[in-house]
């Protein structure tokens, strides 16, 4: 019998527990023998709760424990997440995570670590949720060349940004909202201001390129800004505003960044709406994939954790090849690279002139219902460098780029 332990009992860690009780024939089967929780780290206790009968409060009963095969770290954060990981690997224990903050911040040494001790550090669900992405990328997907990964990863943004869509609400009442429902958390700002996704692409990316891409070097923005005008527009014009997190390499060089986008009907991601994720993947061989379903949530979430948890102990002293590398990705200049823009101006005498000595074009102003002082345009595909000097030239009130991915037919 394998035990495991599990470090956290918030939202995923009581899933973990409830998903390895509630399918534990079906894991038993997979596994190669039963799977159970010996030891759940927690701060707290939780009387009338049969899990505390398994609550310690002390790191060291599990560390110093032989029969503790797996400890699954779902704490958060990269700080005693980080000590307890590294300990744990260190004493021949495999780790499984949902931690992306720790997985993006220090993936390549715990793995090494990992592959030192002949066991494994796995992290499925720190990107995606639920959807399976990372193991495909890592074990299917290795005969090809990942040139593109594109994903709606933060079902927070998301869901404000489809709620503002389709209901013409304000920023400020969706992400109350959010918090109310439990989408959004009481400090939402590593959400909204795209860090969640950041990490997550970061991880993705360095997964693709075998390398360690730093989140911090990630051009990052977030949708705070982001209007009930600027859907007015969108929706006039027929498309969507997704917070994307994308990496793609061009003429051999990596980019990447996180930034609100304008999506048309035919980008794959468009119909993504709600807390969902959906992540596109483009190999040079393989073409186009994709992955698409809850990108949170307790079960969801521990279901992935699970799915690792399994692996883990089909490989026991056996460490399952995942090449992610100290070695620093140097990303390319964003700058460089291409886009359509939607932008507004506002409309003063002569702006259409000044657009036009810009931008060189014949403005076909975009205007929109009960919205005044201003007009819209969308140009024509130009280096994000030119975007910026020719941007300087007009009163610019708010420009947000489209992506141009799409699935080959």
């Amino acid at each position: 019998m394998a035990k495991i332990a599990v470090l956290g009992y918030g939202t995923v860690g009581s899933g973990v527990v409830e998903v390895l009780e509630r399918n534990a024939d079906s894991i038993k089967n997979r596994a190669g023998e039963p799977v159970e929780v010996k030891y759940v780290l927690d701060l707290r206790d939780f009387p009338g709760d049969p899990i505390q009968e398994k609550i310690t409060h002390d790191f060291n009963d599990i560390l110093n424990d032989p029969e503790v095969d797996v400890v699954v770290e779902v704490m958060g954060g990269t700080g005693a997440a980080y000590t307890f990981t590294k300990s744990a690997l260190e004493a021949g224990k495999s780790v499984c995570t949902s931690n992306k903050a720790l997985v993006a911040a220090h993936g390549a040494e715990l793995m090494a670590l990992a592959r030192e001790k002949n066991i494994n550090y796995m992290f499925e669900a720190s990107v995606g949720g639920g959807i399976p992405v990372i193991r495909p990328i890592n074990e299917s997907l290795t005969a090809d060349k990942i040139l593109q990964i594109t994903g709606i990863m933060n079902g927070t943004t998301n869901y404000i940004l489809t709620k503002m869509r389709r209901e013409g609400t304000h920023y400020e009442e969706t992400l109350k909202e959010a918090q109310a429902l439990g989408y959004a958390e009481r400090d939402p700002s590593a959400d909204v201001d795209g860090w969640d996704a950041c990490r997550k692409i970061a991880i993705l990316t360095s997964l693709a390129q075998g390398g360690t891409v730093d989140f911090n070097d990630i051009q990052t923005e977030g949708i705070s800004d982001i209007t009930y005008v600027d859907f007015k527009y969108a929706n006039k014009l027929g498309v969507t505003i997704k917070l994307l997190a994308t990496s793609k390499v061009v003429n051999d060089k990596v980019y990447a960044y996180t930034a609100p986008f304008m999506l048309e009907s035919d980008h794959p991601l468009y119909n993504v709406n709600g807390v969902l994720n959906g992540i596109y993947v483009n190999g040079n061989m393989v073409g186009d994939t994709m992955f698409f379903g809850p990108g949170a949530g307790k079960l969801p979430t521990a279901s992935a954790v699970c799915g690792d948890i399994v692996e883990a102990v089909k490989n026991k002293d056996h460490n399952v090849i995942v090449v992610w590398e100290d070695k620093k990705v140097e990303l390319g200049d964003n700058k460089d690279l291409a886009f359509k823009y939607f932008v507004r101006v506002k409309d003063e005498e002569g702006e259409a002139k000044k657009v036009r000595d810009a931008f060189g074009l014949d403005v076909q102003p975009i205007r929109v219902q009960d919205v005044e002082g201003e007009f819209a345009f969308v140009t024509e595909e130009m280096a994000e460098s030119d975007f910026v000097i020719k941007s300087k030239l007009v009163d610019l009130i708010k420009s947000i780029r489209f992506d141009d991915t799409a699935m080959v037919e």
